[in-house]
């Protein structure tokens, strides 16, 4: 079985990436591999052609390829709330929650993160047009393997982008250097309040897969979840994994960042949760109605996001 991540080295699906090399998938008899499927959008893409059979990223991209919900179902949250930060080069002064701050700015941001800081912005009251912020992705960033937060990191560095909106592992590498400080972080509550429920890291199936081989489905919620408790028991060993597939500098960085992660590892997507993402999905135009919490969540499942 194949389970695509829209960008590999980045701590936001980092707990799929763990149950496929800490064993937790094989564990469930299920022979699964890892698959760089970029950006978000194609990933679903593949999993609606069933190219692949899991994809690990954000919950709303499934709407990219699945309108309306119809064929995906969500198995399982990665971890809680929106994760995604925006970082602004450090010599701006810019205070945290200031997003205002943006104003006149060159902000990079991926297709599909970037439907998220628009909302956010948006509800900050902050029109990019009329305000002049410059918000596209980051040149060089669609090359193949480039992980985008990293490649941000490194383009604020270099002074191609006075901002960036990305991953944690993007954010640390820009604040360890010197050059980035974070300006908004809706997980954490730094932003408008509806900001910290727009979407979240899911393990998404298709609705095939979910109602034609039930027992992989439960198999791969299982190693989820199982992972989630591993990790939240022991961060350590997110660097074991970050060893085998994380560049050097960023294998480094892996642990501290899971460490900060676990308060936020719970698989359970609740009725909240998924009110937040249509409310999102509906103000970005990736939804038209309110969909029920079963047409999106495989909810048959919910029982095992608690287990152990």
């Amino acid at each position: 079985m194949r389970l695509a991540v829209p960008d590999l080295v980045s701590n936001s699906y980092f707990p799929a990436l763990a149950a496929v090399e800490l064993g937790f998938f094989r564990e469930q008899g299920l022979d699964v591999d890892l698959e760089l499927v970029s950006p978000a959008g194609r990933a679903m893409q593949a999993l609606r052609d069933g190219a692949v059979d899991f994809v690990a990223g954000p919950a709303h991209a499934a709407l990219l390829a699945f309108p309306e919900w119809q064929g995906a179902r969500l198995l399982a949250a990665l971890s809680q709330h929106t994760y995604w930060l925006l970082v602004l080069r450090s010599g701006l002064g810019a205070r945290p929650g200031d997003a205002a701050a943006v104003k006149g700015l060159r902000i990079g941001a991926a297709p599909g993160p970037d439907a998220a800081l628009r909302c956010l912005l948006a509800d900050s009251g902050i029109d990019p047009m009329r305000d002049g912020v410059d918000l596209a992705p980051v040149p060089g960033s669609s090359e193949p393997g480039v992980s985008f937060g990293v490649h941000a990191a490194r383009s604020l560095e270099e002074g191609v982008i006075d901002g960036f909106w990305a991953n944690a592992m993007g954010a640390e590498v820009a604040v360890r250097s010197g050059v980035g400080s974070i300006v908004l972080d809706p997980r954490q509550g730094i932003g408008p309040p509806a900001a910290r429920d727009y979407t979240f890291p899911a393990l998404v199936a298709s609705e095939r897969l979910v109602e034609g081989s039930p027992a992989a489905a439960e198999g791969a919620l299982r190693a989820v979840t199982a992972t989630l408790r591993a990790l939240s028991a022991d961060p350590s060993l997110a660097a074991k994994v970050g060893q085998r597939l994380f560049p050097p500098d960023e294998a480094a960085l892996i642990e501290d960042l899971i460490r900060r992660d676990t308060p936020f590892y719970s698989a359970t997507i609740s009725p909240e949760a998924v009110a937040g993402l249509n409310a999102f999905a509906r103000s970005t135009g990736l939804l038209s109605g309110d969909m029920a919490y079963g047409q999106v969540v495989a909810h048959q499942f919910a029982h095992l996001w608690s287990e152990g």
